[in-house]
């Protein structure tokens, strides 16, 4: 398994179709030092993603509008850049992180800063 990109040198891409959360969860990650790029739904991510080359982690929701959800968003992921780091959110449903996608790792929604930032950490 390739070893996973470094947070900190790469961007984090929150994916998040609630306006106001998305902002939230790019404003928590900056002030916690992150470079962040967000998208609206996993179609505008999967675009993001193709165009940059310094994503290190992607941190969506599960439940997003469009022709793919998160999960399926983390599974492409995983399969085209197996060394960006995987973090799941849901305030609908819940997960095991065996669940996840390469040993990403799934944070309940509502989330702490400090639970996310853990999650990114400690993705494998």
């Amino acid at each position: 398994m390739p070893s996973k990109r470094d947070p900190q040198s790469s961007l984090v891409l929150v994916v998040e179709d609630d306006d106001l959360v998305r902002m939230i969860a790019v404003d928590m990650l900056e002030d916690a030092g992150f470079a962040v790029v967000s998208a609206r739904q996993a179609d505008e991510a999967w675009f993001i993603l193709h165009e940059r080359a310094d994503i290190g982690v992607l941190f969506t929701d599960v439940d997003m509008p469009g022709s793919m959800c998160g999960v399926t968003l983390a599974e492409r992921v995983h399969r085209a850049w197996p060394d960006i780091r995987l973090v799941l959110t849901s305030g609908r449903n819940r997960f095991a992180n065996r669940d996840m996608p390469d040993h990403g790792l799934f944070v309940p929604k509502p989330y702490s800063v400090g639970e996310v930032v853990d999650a990114i950490h400690h993705a494998d």
